[in-house]
């Protein structure tokens, strides 16, 4: 192979490699974001400054971390209930889905936290009740400012920490 074919082959090989490479790019941004998380409602899953991504996900299941928006904000919050289901919360802060109690282990401590909507509560259509890791603090579907997310305002579900680098890794969502 004289140098000029060599040259003409690492070309294209070169071409094929970037456009692989740009095509791999954009199918990532198509499906999935990347956030940074903001204040302290998510923790312990989530901390403030923690990178994570979110897989396009508009119908995310009991136990997902979810991401949506919220006006110009972007919040993540964990699903708790669905389309019809009944939420109700004791003053414990203990959740129950349609009557039954949740098991959360990945909460430090229960808390109604701030809660001014009427209790039992039966999530309206096409919307989904989420609320916060630490409940004390967390401004969610507890609240009417908040309330249940549309599918609409769905960004996706968070499902791995890319930073910081000593707990990178996939973000268990159910529990």
């Amino acid at each position: 192979m004289t140098e000029t074919e060599l040259k003409k082959k690492w070309k294209r090989e070169f071409y094929i490699l970037a456009a692989a490479a740009l095509a791999v790019v954009l199918i990532a941004a198509i499906r999935m974001s990347v956030l940074k998380i903001y204040g302290s409602s998510m923790t312990p899953t989530l901390k403030e400054g923690d990178i994570v991504l979110s897989v396009k996900e508009s119908n995310p299941e009991a136990g997902d971390l979810t991401a949506f928006y919220l006006g110009n904000k972007i919040l993540v919050k964990r699903c708790i209930a669905g389309p019809g289901q009944w939420v109700d919360i004791d003053q414990n802060g203990n959740v129950y889905v349609d009557g039954k109690l949740l098991d959360e282990p990945y909460l430090d401590e229960k808390d109604l936290g701030e809660c001014d909507i009427e209790l039992p509560y039966q999530v309206p259509e096409n919307r989904y009740f989420c609320m916060g890791d630490q409940r004390s603090v967390s401004m969610d579907s507890r609240h009417t400012n908040v309330g249940c997310v549309s599918g609409e305002q769905i960004i996706g579900k968070v499902v791995f920490r890319i930073w910081p680098l000593s707990r990178i890794g996939s973000i268990g969502g159910r529990s």
